[in-house]
């Protein structure tokens, strides 16, 4: 049995989407689903604390969260143990700390209290940006998240560091059932000058190399899941916009994020943060080295 698979939940119409999507992974993981609640969390999200607000009136409040959310996913399944947790605690804190154990941490794409501009909630960066564990960010449309497109995005920067991002991917789309289509961005400097050559002979090795790195990357993959269909897709673009363009027919994309060398958590790029504010499907962000 795989490790437990947290989601945290604030009462919100976004956090219940992620609940209902980390309910639904669970029985594919085969795995307990933990539902946690940090009580600090409409605070944290930019709510002021009244002084009128007692401790136990905000543990009942928490509490009956957490068993509105349990009640919520048990409907949806009987094959995963539920289990609940209120933490008196900064709800970002608490989700990080336990993603030390957990096989992932599920998020909402925003909570309580967020500006109508912000397009990630400050729980999810913050979770994102320091989780030990791989972080999945549940947004995008209803097809997209209900497993609509029965392929599984994954994106592909370099050969070195992709093997734990492609094992995620590949884990995903066995438990789905779908197929894995990896994309890797690729640009031609001449593209970026005005006025230069734009003759095949000048395009056609930049080609090449960004085909033979996908190849390179995904060999040893392809040999362990002969059963799997495998879309393989050289994209000549900005990463941003080859990754945002996947998702849209996708209902997972898988991207990478590297360790901070002598620091907790992930490396955040822009690239992660474009995708993590406006991918049309749920984001897994797996960390590496």
């Amino acid at each position: 049995m795989e490790r437990v698979l947290v989601v945290g939940v604030d009462g919100s119409e976004h956090s219940l989407q992620a609940l209902d999507w980390a309910a639904e992974e669970a029985v594919r993981r085969g795995t307990e689903l933990r539902i946690v609640h940090g009580s600090s969390w409409e605070w944290y999200e930019g709510h002021e604390p009244s002084f009128g607000i007692s401790r136990g009136s905000v543990r009942a409040y928490a509490d009956r969260i957490v068993a509105q959310a349990a009640e919520r996913a048990r409907r949806r399944t009987v094959s995963a143990k539920v289990t609940t947790q209120v933490l008196p605690e900064d709800p970002a804190a608490a989700l990080i700390r336990m993603s030390r154990e957990a096989g992932a941490v599920v998020v909402g794409s925003r909570g309580h209290g967020e500006l109508a501009g912000l397009l990630l909630g400050s729980v999810g960066l913050t979770v994102s940006a320091h989780a030990e564990s791989p972080v999945i960010v549940v947004r995008g449309g209803e097809k997209n998240r209900t497993g609509g497109f029965r392929t599984v995005a994954v994106g592909i920067d370099e050969a070195e560091g992709a093997a734990p991002v492609l094992e995620f991917a590949f884990a995903a789309a066995a438990q789905r059932g779908a197929a894995v289509r990896a994309v890797h961005a690729w640009r031609c400097p001449a593209h970026d000058v005005a006025d230069y050559p734009r003759s095949a002979d000048v395009v056609e090795p930049h080609r090449q190399s960004a085909e033979a790195l996908l190849d390179k990357t995904l060999e040893q993959h392809m040999q362990e899941h002969r059963a799997f269909t495998v879309h393989r897709e050289a994209i000549e673009g900005k990463p941003r916009a080859v990754l945002l363009d996947a998702a849209r027919t996708a209902d997972l994309l898988v991207v990478g994020a590297r360790r901070r060398s002598g620091h907790v958590g992930m490396q955040l790029g822009p690239v992660n943060h474009a995708v993590l504010h406006h991918s049309a499907c749920p984001v897994a962000l797996v960390p590496h080295d």
